[in-house]
C-alpha cells in the first residue's frame, strides 16, 4: 500500500509588533516524494530575529536544491543547513548591534523514511494516530532541570527560566543538536513542528487529539485559534507545519499554505 502526504503549514503574528518566525514546506526542486519541513524561531531586537530565521530558511532551500535523495544523507543536509545558517547569523552579528539568533527544527521526508533533527526549543513530534510516538527535548534550562531531578515536567511551563535557551544558532558556541529517523511509516503518522508560541499551550495528548481528528489544514487552524484564546493577550509569534501520511487513494491533501 501507498502513503499519501496530507500537509499545511501555517502562522500567526500572535500579539507582537513583528512576525519573527519562518515556516515552510519546500518539495525537493527535481525529486517528487522529496521535501523538507523547517521551522525557526528568531529571537533579537530590531529585526535581528527575523533576520537570523529568514537565514535559516534560506540555507535550507539552498541546500535543499542541491541535496540528492539517491545518494546524499538526509541528516547531513539537516546539520549542514544548522551549521551553515548558524555561521552566516555569527557574521552578522559583527555587522550590526541586532544580536540575531534561531532555533530550528527540520524534518526530511523521503518516500518510506523520515529524519529530522533541532536546536534551540522549537519541537518534532511524531503521532500515530492520537496517541505519541516521540518528541524532541528542548535544549533549554528546564529541560535540563527536568532531566537531572530538579523539578517536576509539570512545573517546567510556569517556571521562571523556562524561555531560557542552552543553545542557539547565532550563539558564540557551535549549536547543539539532536537528530532522529524512522523508517517503520505507516498510514495515520503525523508528524507536527512548531514553536514554543504554539507547544506552551497544550499538552501532547490534546495536540494528538486534534492531530488525528482533523486534516493538516484545519488542525492548524485549531491549534492557533485555541493558542490565541489561552495566551491572555501575550501571545508570542506562532508557526508550525504539520504532515499526516495517508494511503494513497484517500482524499486529495490540501495544498500547503500559511496564514498571515
Amino acid at each position: 500500500m501507498g502513503l499519501g502526504v496530507d500537509a499545511c503549514f501555517a502562522q500567526h503574528l500572535g500579539d507582537r509588533k513583528e512576525q519573527q518566525d519562518r515556516v515552510a514546506i519546500l518539495p525537493h526542486p527535481r525529486v517528487k516524494g522529496v521535501a523538507i519541513a523547517v521551522v525557526a524561531d528568531g529571537m533579537g531586537g530590531h529585526t535581528g530575529g527575523a533576520l537570523a530565521a529568514e537565514q535559516v530558511l534560506h540555507t535550507v532551500r539552498e541546500n535543499l536544491a542541491n541535496f540528492s535523495p539517491s545518494e546524499d544523507s538526509p541528516q547531513k543536509l539537516i546539520e549542514n543547513s544548522i551549521l551553515e545558517a548558524h555561521a552566516m547569523i555569527q557574521a552578522s552579528r559583527c555587522l550590526n548591534e541586532k544580536d540575531p539568533h534561531s532555533t530550528a527544527v527540520l524534518l526530511v521526508l523521503q518516500p518510506g523514511q523520515v529524519t529530522w533533527g533541532h536546536t534551540g526549543d522549537s519541537r518534532f513530534y511524531r503521532y500515530q494516530g492520537d496517541q505519541l510516538v516521540f518528541r524532541s527535548i528542548d535544549h533549554s534550562y528546564v529541560e535540563h532541570l527536568i532531566a537531572t531531578g530538579k523539578i517536576k515536567p509539570e512545573e517546567a511551563l510556569n517556571h521562571p527560566h523556562r524561555n531560557v535557551l542552552l543553545t542557539s544558532l547565532g550563539g558564540d558556541e557551535t549549536p547543539e543538536m539532536t537528530f532522529g529517523e524512522a523508517t517503520d511509516l505507516t498510514e495515520g503518522d503525523c508528524f507536527l513542528l512548531c514553536s514554543d508560541g504554539l507547544w506552551a499551550y497544550f499538552s501532547d495528548a490534546e495536540l494528538g487529539g486534534v492531530l488525528a481528528t482533523f486534516s493538516a489544514h484545519e488542525a492548524c487552524e485549531i491549534l492557533i485559534q485555541r493558542a490565541r484564546q489561552r495566551c491572555g493577550g501575550m501571545g508570542d509569534n506562532v508557526s508550525l507545519a504539520v504532515i499526516k501520511l495517508k494511503a494513497t487513494g484517500t482524499p486529495k491533501s490540501k495544498t500547503p499554505s500559511s496564514k498571515p
